[in-house]
């Protein structure tokens, strides 16, 4: 009788024993198992994180890359007349600008008689070509230095090679349609409105803001 009490003690002892052992060990292994999840969590959230911003820092450098240094502006504003189509060009971090475009030399009287006949012309800027207030439509087109090189030579050539004006067959929309077209852009009809020369230009082109010249 009394080896079966010891006995039924002894395996009493060893079961508390046991689970006081199986729960001494269940929670530290449910905390090592939360920190390993908790670890893993955050790999998860650093890695998705990091592909997002991945992107976005390409798409930004990829951004800045397709607005080259240098850019040529075709431009139109408003006149006493149907308006005046023009170009700026020059370099993005500078703030001063060339201007090139084709209007008659003197006064209204040149410019009724163009409509005639050819009339001497000036190819810089005229009145009205640097006011914001004037301005009714811009498509702005970004290039590389070395193409910019060959594009504003080619616009100091046009300027020097265009001594005459007619409204119907020299005028300023075709002035700066041979700019666009030696760029490689699609030209629309050159005889319309400056404003509307300019929309049809951009629209043509699908707004497309870098342009690269083939390689000669």
């Amino acid at each position: 009788m009394t080896s079966k009490v010891d006995r039924s003690g002894s395996c009493i002892l060893a079961g508390l024993a046991l689970a006081t052992m199986i729960a001494c060990i269940m929670p530290q292994a449910s905390a090592n198992e939360a920190n390993k999840r908790m670890a893993d969590a955050s790999a998860l959230v650093s890695t998705d994180t990091a592909s997002r911003a991945a992107p976005q820092a390409t798409r930004r450098a990829v951004a800045r890359a397709e607005k080259g240094p240098y850019y040529v502006d075709f431009r139109a504003r408003t006149a006493a007349s149907w308006g005046h189509a023009f170009v700026w060009y020059g370099k993005t971090s500078e703030r001063a600008v060339e201007v090139a475009g084709l209007t008659p030399a003197g006064d209204t009287w040149s410019y009724v008689l163009g409509y005639f006949t050819w009339v001497p012309s000036e190819t810089g800027a005229s009145y009205g070509d640097l006011d914001p207030d004037y301005l009714t439509a811009s498509y702005r087109v970004y290039l590389n230095e070395a193409d910019a090189k060959r594009v504003f030579a080619y616009i100091e050539k046009l300027k020097a090679s265009s001594p005459v004006w007619n409204a119907e067959t020299t005028n300023c929309t075709g002035f700066i349609g041979d700019i666009a077209e030696y760029m490689g852009l699609k030209v629309p009809n050159r005889w319309q409105r400056p404003e509307n020369f300019v929309n049809s230009l951009k629209e043509m082109n699908g707004g497309r803001q870098m342009v690269r010249l083939s390689a000669e």
